[in-house]
């Protein structure tokens, strides 16, 4: 799975389970992970690709710059159903 600084993911595991979330980096294994409120951007969640479903959503560099811009882009991207894809 391929993730972009950006792009929004659904968590699929632990105690954010269901919520969106904007990618700020990538490892091989991780990612790194903010939605402006429960895990601002100066404290981001490191979360298990496996425990993350991907949209079709990228958000602009510009709503990643404070929370405040980061929680208004995931409310309007949460709000786009047709951007999650089908669960197989």
């Amino acid at each position: 799975m391929e993730l972009k600084r950006g792009q929004v993911v659904r968590s699929k595991a632990g105690r954010d389970q269901g919520s969106f979330m904007a990618v700020l980096g990538a490892e091989p294994q991780w990612a790194v992970l903010a939605d402006g409120k429960g895990r601002p951007l100066e404290r981001p969640k490191r979360k298990n690709i496996r425990h993350i479903s991907p949209t079709l959503t990228v958000l602009p560099e510009e709503a990643l710059a404070t929370n405040r811009k980061l929680r208004a882009a995931l409310r309007e991207a949460g709000g786009q159903r047709e951007n999650i894809p089908a669960e197989v």
